[in-house]
């Protein structure tokens, strides 16, 4: 099943959804394996460790370290891995609100961390962003 690539249809479609809770980003050194019984969101292996993205709780329950918590957002529309523009547009907009943002993209959905605290703004500035697309 392919994803949409239309950028204004991706736009005005996204219905940005926000997860419950927050979450963490933790690093682990080198060839290190996670501790048993975590279900993280997301991992990312690096020549520096392994990142893992986990709901804060967890990450604290484990003793894992973190600096930073974060607002998970989901992007409803399936978009395609090969679409041009759609990390870009919603990056500057929020990064216009002086918002930072984090994006993983699954096969389905664009995923976006945003400051914990200010999560449900960013929610509005992309349901705007949508808006604006349609028209």
């Amino acid at each position: 099943m392919s994803g949409e690539s239309d950028l204004r249809k991706l736009l005005s479609g996204m219905r940005p959804e926000l997860n419950e809770g927050r979450y963490a980003f933790c690093t682990l050194p080198g060839e290190t394996r996670p501790p048993a019984g975590l279900a993280p969101v997301a991992t990312v292996r690096e020549p520096e460790g392994l990142t893992l993205v986990l709901r804060q709780e967890e990450a604290d329950a484990a003793g894992l370290p973190y600096d930073h918590t974060a607002g998970w957002i989901t992007l409803r529309i399936h978009s395609a891995l090969d679409a041009v523009g759609l990390t870009g547009a919603f990056a500057a907009e929020l990064a216009a609100h002086g918002l930072s943002c984090n994006v993983i993209a699954g096969y389905h959905h664009d995923h976006l961390f945003v400051a914990a605290d200010r999560a449900a703004e960013a929610v509005s500035v992309l349901e705007e962003l949508a808006t604006r697309s349609a028209e």
